[in-house]
């Protein structure tokens, strides 16, 4: 089973992380990324995709044509958990090559 984040571990992570913020009434972290046009947003979605699912580990999105908003969470472990971070990271590296 997957553990939470223990508290020093989740403010480490949003510190780490700026650009992710605590979604509200949940344990999850949020982001909001912006791209060129449709394609370059359903790349950069398709590239996450095929990692989440290596990781078997999926975030929660909504696509509305050039944004996407992304939602970590484990389920699991009721909340945010080190699979988040590592999530996390593959994202930020994927949004920066586009």
């Amino acid at each position: 089973m997957v553990e939470k984040l223990s508290r020093k571990e989740r403010e480490a992570f949003f510190q780490r992380r700026p650009n992710w913020r605590e979604a509200e009434g949940r344990d999850a972290a949020f982001r909001i990324f912006q791209f060129k046009d449709f394609n370059a947003a359903w790349g950069f979605m398709n590239r996450v995709a095929l990692a989440a699912e290596k990781a078997d580990h999926h975030p929660e999105w909504f696509n509305v044509y050039n944004k996407v908003e992304i939602v970590l969470t484990t389920h699991d472990a009721g909340g945010l958990s080190a699979r988040d971070v590592d999530l996390a990271a593959f994202i930020d590296e994927a949004a920066a090559s586009f």
